[in-house]
């Protein structure tokens, strides 16, 4: 019954479960959230989960190099770094799944006012949010700034690539704050009301929005006119 590092197992033969024996101990999924874009140093890991304890977090993490998911990039050192190798990376598209289903969830349900909520976590839920098939004739970039955390979506032939970093003259610039994007994401703040109220700052093309808010699968609850987006400023020169 039980596994490597006396992790309890499922003991059944069926692919689904196989997989949460390796990546279903509570943390394991979250660790790996967090090196989805890049390495972290065991220090950077510790501050980015609150709640986790340091014994626990090594504890994941060595769980997590002996299945082969982390390699550590300083090897000698206790508190190094670590990495996704390619077979931890295979589990974006599974974990992008299950943002979906948690931003879905979370829309019919009221969650926690004191939740931790984190700008960095911003990127994993717009790839989430993101669906090529509502890309249509969409051919320009939408730039994001979530607190200090900066990226775009390109929407290019009929794909959209979630992008670290500022966009080369995006058609929309939208800046908030941590809990309100992800209060936009789980459907909890109609997106032009926020707009309104100025809990979202939008700069650029009034009907990019529209076409944004479609992209990312968003229906506002009330009509987008030019009335309602009268003040969304101009593009940037």
């Amino acid at each position: 019954m039980n596994g490597a590092r006396g992790k309890r197992s499922y003991d059944q033969q069926c692919a689904l479960a196989y997989a949460l024996d390796v990546v279903g101990e509570r943390w394991t999924l979250l660790v790996i959230r967090e090196l989805l874009h890049g390495p972290r140093r065991y220090s950077q890991l510790l501050e980015a989960l609150p709640g986790i304890g340091t014994n626990l977090l090594a504890a994941r993490l060595a769980a997590l190099v002996d299945a082969g998911l982390l390699t550590p990039t300083e090897p000698r050192k206790r508190t190094g770094g670590y990495q996704l190798t390619d077979l931890g990376r295979s589990l974006h598209e599974p974990i992008l799944g299950l943002s979906r289903f948690g931003l879905a969830y979370a829309a019919g349900h009221e969650l926690p006012s004191g939740a931790t909520v984190r700008a960095s976590w911003a990127v994993l839920a717009i790839e989430a949010m993101v669906d090529d098939g509502r890309t249509g004739e969409i051919d320009e970039s939408y730039e994001f700034r979530v607190d200090d955390e900066i990226f775009h979506v390109d929407v290019r032939a009929g794909h959209a690539e979630v992008v670290a970093g500022p966009a080369d003259a995006p058609s929309l610039t939208v800046r908030t704050d941590a809990r309100s994007f992800f209060s936009l994401g789980m459907r909890q703040l109609d997106p032009i009301e926020a707009l309104v109220s100025g809990q979202v700052a939008a700069v650029g093309v009034p009907a990019a929005v529209t076409r944004c808010l479609r992209l990312l699968g968003i229906t506002p609850d009330v009509a987008v006119s030019t009335d309602r987006l009268a003040d969304v400023g101009p593009a940037p020169v």
